[in-house]
């Protein structure tokens, strides 16, 4: 089977960890736009519709529902015994290209399969109107995740009339790759949660697709194990992290590796000068804040600590989203701004110091994405991050970041010696904002970090035929 060629090194990365700025997911939102436009399939034959899911699939007495997107694309299909390809979305938006590009997308043309794609709750056009609010945020987890995919597969499985000859096999990447494995999960019967409920949505899915789908126990207790292990046949998992982490300083290290690996266009010397430019940048604000706005084109003075932060996490944001997406249509390769970093050709020569390398990266970073000035008010990020409007194209910030909050962790720190950017983005700092937006007490999160990986089993996933790929 012919694949397209990997184009991101890095596959370990977070798409949208909380604690990246807001350019980190500006370069997402480019690179999805380009694979959009290289899918080969015409639009017309992607069908988009909506299902109406339950908010609470615990409490069978809550009858209030929301819209969830899908898209389908049948380009491929064999109807009589033609597999069926999952693809989860995960945090943000899905689009039209999630059934027409990507290695799923290769594979089921040569396999005759059919394309679904479901979007996550909460994001993208799958929130109600007042979904945003924070009371209403507690319908926003990975569990209640999990059961729209098994009542989307029940969707399918009566609009195409499919038996258990359609072979279903699920696909994400990040944290829709770890949806994608605990869909396969079920929690062994050795575990010493065992004893708490556990809810399945039907026997046999695959060979019944039109028994009543759910119905889940009212009964509440301390813990409620959704599982639907039989509903696909095999999972396929892109760089899932899989165990939920509070302080993820390693996504540093990793981006660290890859500016020094040459087999990518790095190298020990472009390294060297990235960590040097970002210690300079620190050192000069301390003393000469405004020349420091002025160097990188800031909109705003950074006028205390929290907008000093600001800055140097978007241009931290710069160099990782340049190694999270390396040639996937990003803002440059990890070679170009290695280039850039390390470059002493003539043209070059008025800026040697790796400060001013970092500077001309902000430049093109600006320059490409058309942006006047930086942005580095934090007072701003926060009156946008408390924003609870549903509308179109608005960023899935909010949501992400309560689900970090919530769930998860992934804060990308920068306290590690081995860090080469500013050491002013601190576990602290970020996990401040879990009060501040939503009155999650930062002492409570290790616990709910803690009580992910129990339920999941972390690293120890309980799941069976899935495959993990990871760079």
């Amino acid at each position: 089977m012919r694949l397209s060629s990997p184009r991101c090194l890095v596959l370990l990365l977070v798409w949208n960890s909380t604690g990246a700025g807001r350019i980190l997911g500006r370069i997402k939102a480019r690179v999805r736009n380009v694979s959009l436009q290289e899918a080969t399939e015409p639009l017309r034959r992607v069908e988009e519709g909506r299902i109406h899911q339950q908010l609470d699939h615990l409490d069978r007495l809550d009858v209030s529902t929301f819209p969830q997107r899908f898209f389908v694309n049948e380009a491929f299909w064999r109807r009589a015994d033609g597999p069926v390809f999952l693809y989860i979305g995960g945090e943000g938006p899905i689009s039209e290209s999630s059934v027409l590009a990507g290695h799923h997308v290769v594979m089921a043309e040569e396999l005759g399969a059919l394309l679904v794609a479901l979007e996550h709750r909460f994001y993208g056009d799958s929130i109600n109107p007042d979904g945003l609010k924070t009371e209403n945020l507690s319908d926003l987890n990975s569990q209640q995740a999990l059961a729209d995919l098994a009542v989307f597969h029940q969707h399918i499985s009566q609009k195409f009339n499919l038996s258990r000859r359609n072979t279903w096999i699920s696909f994400g990447g990040s944290y829709a790759g770890a949806l994608s494995a605990w869909f396969r999960g079920k929690v062994p019967a050795a575990s010493g949660l065992r004893s708490s409920m556990t809810v399945y949505v039907q026997e046999d899915a695959s060979s019944s697709p039109h028994l009543p789908l759910l119905p889940f126990a009212l009964l509440r207790c301390s813990f409620v194990f959704l599982q639907f292990p039989h509903l696909v046949y095999a999972a396929v998992a892109s760089s899932a992290p899989v165990r939920a982490k509070l302080d993820f300083s390693a996504y540093s290290r990793v981006v660290a590796s890859s500016l020094a690996n040459e087999a990518v266009g790095g190298s020990g010397k472009c390294l060297a000068a990235v960590r040097e430019a970002f210690a300079a940048a620190q050192v000069l604000m301390g003393g000469n804040a405004s020349r420091v706005a002025a160097d990188f084109g800031c909109c705003q003075m950074p006028k205390n600590l929290e907008d000093q932060m600001e800055l140097m996490q978007n241009l931290a944001d710069i160099v990782t989203g340049t190694v999270q997406y390396n040639e996937a249509g990003g803002l440059m390769s990890i070679n170009e701004l290695c280039v850039v970093m390390t470059n002493t050709s003539e043209a070059m020569a008025e800026e040697t110091r790796p400060y001013n390398r970092l500077v001309k990266l902000a430049h093109i970073y600006r320059s490409s994405s058309e942006e006047p000035c930086l942005d580095v008010s934090h007072e701003k990020t926060v009156t946008a991050l408390m924003d609870t409007a549903v509308y179109l194209g608005r960023t899935a910030e909010r949501q992400w970041t309560y689900q970090t909050c919530n769930e998860f962790g992934f804060y990308q720190t920068c306290e590690e010696a081995s860090c080469p950017f500013s050491g002013l983005v601190t576990l602290r700092s970020q996990t401040e904002l879990c009060r501040m937006l939503f009155g999650i007490s930062q002492h409570s999160l290790p616990e709910r970090v803690a009580f992910t990986n129990t339920y999941y089993g972390g690293d120890d996933a309980h799941t069976h035929r899935v495959l993990y790929v990871n760079g």
